[in-house]
């Protein structure tokens, strides 16, 4: 088995805020007085729902300054840098962090700064997805329109967060984006089935599905899905975590590759999940069998999937063939040159 740390990928759905290192939260949290629960004051703790959203307020209350938000895209771009990610498409929720904070544009300038400190860096290219919560109010889908204008670094938008509240409110903010040559990308089909899928389809004009695992529920859908190839951005680790999965053994996974659907390997949530993007590979890989040349067509498709411009994918493609195409390194062998041959990706 090749090493999936190096096997050159894409990561096409993963959220900033559930990427920050602990230490650094807890770090950014006391420079700025921000109390963490007395049970999460030794280290990371993550067990479903209550965990997540105790995080998730976390990470909004700590930061607060452009230094925090600078920091946590480049600490971002280093951490990919180590899974072998070449191209990356981030969710930031920028609308919202600027209005808290009283300044709309200061969050999402300060990530690209250090998006674009980080690609100088560990080589690493970004594009930035800036998403809304279904939940939230129209006026702010609108802002967030606003700021992807304004910032060419911005690739899409698109809406995240509990699928129980319908996308049919926002179809005028999402035509606007397409008219103003944005791509859009929602989740949808994660927690809830056919319908918000079609909705997300239809009017919501989505490119890509954000988890849509639960396509699989209408064939009359997997059909239109795959016809019109869609890519799925999946996240099995983020799944099985949030109890949509009951384990990685009975993922989807393999029934939607099997499907004939355009099947791609991402995180979501990898601080909280303790997964990162060469682990979600080692996980289906060791779930369902795969051998390497599999494992190069799931990193291929999430470069095609991509919105990169066609000399980045092509460049990425050529480097997925390369890997695949060189000799394997014996465990024994990787052991001398310093590589753990059980740690392929997985948190440090």
């Amino acid at each position: 088995m090749r090493d999936l740390a190096s096997l050159p990928k894409a990561h096409l759905h993963v959220h900033l805020e559930s990427t920050v290192r602990w230490p650094t939260l807890q770090e950014i949290g006391k420079a700025n007085g921000v109390p963490f629960p007395e049970h999460l004051q030794a280290g990371h703790s993550f067990g479903g729902f209550a965990d997540f959203f105790v995080q998730n307020d976390l990470v909004r209350s700590s930061l607060r300054r452009a230094e925090d938000f600078r920091r946590i895209a480049y600490e971002y771009c280093e951490d990919e840098a180590a899974q072998g990610t070449r191209y990356a498409e981030v969710s930031f929720t920028a609308a919202a962090h600027g209005e808290r904070l009283g300044d709309l544009e200061m969050p999402l300038v300060a990530v690209l700064e250090g998006l674009a400190r980080g690609r100088a860096e560990f080589g690493v290219e970004c594009r930035l997805i800036l998403d809304h919560s279904r939940r939230r109010s129209v006026e702010r889908a609108w802002r967030t329109l606003d700021l992807a204008r304004r910032h060419e670094e911005v690739v899409a938008v698109g809406l995240a967060g509990d699928e129980a509240h319908p996308g049919d409110p926002f179809v005028a903010v999402f035509e606007a984006a397409g008219e103003a040559g944005l791509h859009v990308v929602h989740h949808a089909g994660e927690a809830e089935g056919a319908a918000s899928i079609r909705q997300a389809l239809t009017e919501g004009r989505t490119e890509r599905l954000g988890h849509g695992i639960r396509v699989l529920d209408d064939p009359g859908l997997v059909a239109e899905v795959r016809e019109r190839r869609i890519p799925l951005e999946v996240c099995p680790s983020s799944n099985v975590v949030l109890g949509f999965v009951p384990s990685p053994a009975e993922h989807p996974f393999q029934r939607l590759r099997e499907a004939g659907l355009v099947v791609t390997v991402n995180t979501d949530i990898p601080s909280m999940t303790g997964t990162q993007l060469a682990g979600e590979y080692a996980l289906v890989r060791d779930a369902f069998g795969y051998g390497d040349a599999v494992l190069a067509e799931l990193a291929r498709a999430s470069v095609e999937s991509s919105f990169a411009p066609e000399a980045t994918k092509a460049r990425i493609g050529a480097e997925i063939d390369a890997w695949l195409a060189a000799e394997p390194v014996e465990p024994e062998e990787r052991v001398k040159i310093g590589v753990d041959p059980l740690a392929d990706g997985h948190s440090r």
